[in-house]
């Protein structure tokens, strides 16, 4: 099996690139979110490659309501046999590139750096390399089976496009609406290990209501900014017991919270009247959205009560919780590892993550899951979600090459 799967990606490895080339010159920028047209060329693409491709546009109403403009899901089925059904999950959605690149973000160009051939481009690392790693691995094992290699069970592609939002319309809508419902699921890596869990999130808009007034006669009014930066005081004041929340998970230390955004004021000569601001608050295994809001509702109250005449609310913006361990996690996990020890003679570690994935939407179903696929050594290293976002082309290789041989592992014929 691994000398055939060798074979042939050693044999496609410039189809491949050319591929993820054509997927990263395609804008995806979530948001706005308007990724139809990049559906309709990752299917194109894929019906070049003999795949059988299923679309399945979300309604209207159902996308806006998410805070996009348009999504259509992208599903790819091939059954080697009876067997399990092993869904390959990866987000075709980017954050918008910002400035500061010296290469063009939609250009996908192959540059050497430090001896090694890398691509830059919005997306190439975080995640459309697993829209090609994952392609080219379910290749290669149509290939092997060409070559009388025996599989037994069905592999999917799932190919989404809402994962920068939450996965609302992509990987939940896809099980809500009992489009699929695989026993084991693979989502975009963006490490060299396998990701067995990682942190929840929660998003939250705070708005501090006072009384406008006229800045020559501050007295008859009620400052929402000055309260508004005693309650940020408290909130930061906050972190410091958040650092002493140890969570034994290697690659997730702690908490954190972070107030990303601020918006208020009339006029320069204007008490304002109103401030909003929003909190991220990132949840570790173990704690759930519901008591990290009370905690952070409580200590906004005890700081507005202690002055007359200023309200507030706090609105729940989005709440996604951790990836947590579900029962056959270990089996996935296991045939990654042996998969990259075959190839690379390295035990790759499992760990967990700081950001929040697609893969807890299918924990939450109950199916196992686990994160890996051709993306780089760490996030940073690759500028995932900055500037000159690039991929060592030699990790989208050796991922697909790993993805393949453990899938190979996972649809082994049951002896009788």
């Amino acid at each position: 099996m691994k000398d055939v799967i060798s074979d042939f990606l050693n044999s496609q490895q410039e189809r491949q690139e050319e591929f993820l080339a054509a997927l990263v010159k395609s804008p995806t920028d979530n948001p706005p979110g308007d990724c139809a047209a990049h559906s309709k060329l990752l299917a194109k693409l894929l019906r070049n490659l003999d795949f059988e491709v299923e679309e399945h546009p979300v309604p209207d109403a159902t996308v806006k309501a998410a805070g996009m403009q348009s999504v259509t899901n992208i599903i790819v089925r091939h059954k080697f046999g009876d067997g399990p059904t092993i869904a390959l999950n990866a987000h075709g959605d980017v954050v918008p590139p910002g400035s500061g690149w010296q290469y063009d973000p939609y250009g996908a160009e192959i540059v050497i750096e430090g001896g090694q051939r890398k691509m830059f481009g919005r997306g190439v690392a975080v995640s459309k390399s697993d829209l090609a790693g994952y392609t080219w691995a379910l290749l290669a094992l149509k290939e092997a089976q060409s070559k009388g290699r025996k599989l037994a069970g069905t592999v999917e592609l799932h190919f989404t496009y809402d994962e920068e939002i939450g996965g609302t319309v992509g990987p939940q809508w896809i099980l809500e609406q009992g489009i699929s419902s695989p026993d084991y699921v693979i989502c975009a890596g963006f490490s060299h290990a396998v990701i067995t869990r990682h942190n929840g999130c929660l998003h939250l808009e705070v708005t501090i209501n006072g009384k406008i007034g006229h800045a020559a006669e501050p007295e008859r009014a009620v400052d929402a900014l000055e309260v508004t930066t005693k309650v940020l005081s408290s909130l930061y004041a906050s972190r410091e017991a958040l650092s002493k929340i140890k969570v034994d998970i290697p690659g997730i230390e702690h908490p954190t919270l972070v107030v990303g955004l601020i918006n208020g004021g009339v006029n320069t000569n204007v008490v304002p009247d109103k401030i909003s601001f929003r909190i991220d608050r990132r949840i570790v295994p173990g704690e759930s959205a519901d008591a990290v809001q009370e905690q952070i509702t409580s200590l906004i109250k005890a700081e507005v009560k202690k002055n007359p005449g200023v309200e507030f609310t706090a609105e729940r913006i989005m709440a996604a919780a951790p990836l947590e361990h579900k029962t056959g996690w270990e089996e996935i996990a296991g045939a990654l590892r042996s998969a990259a020890i075959s190839l690379t003679g390295e035990t790759i570690p499992y760990v967990g993550a700081k950001l929040f994935t697609d893969a807890r939407l299918y924990a939450e179903k109950g199916i196992p899951v686990v994160l890996f696929g051709a993306g780089p050594k760490t996030l940073a290293e690759a500028g995932g979600h900055n500037s000159d976002e690039k991929l060592d082309l030699n990790d989208l290789r050796r991922g697909t090459e790993i993805t393949a041989l453990a899938v190979s592992e996972l649809l082994k014929p049951q002896k009788k």
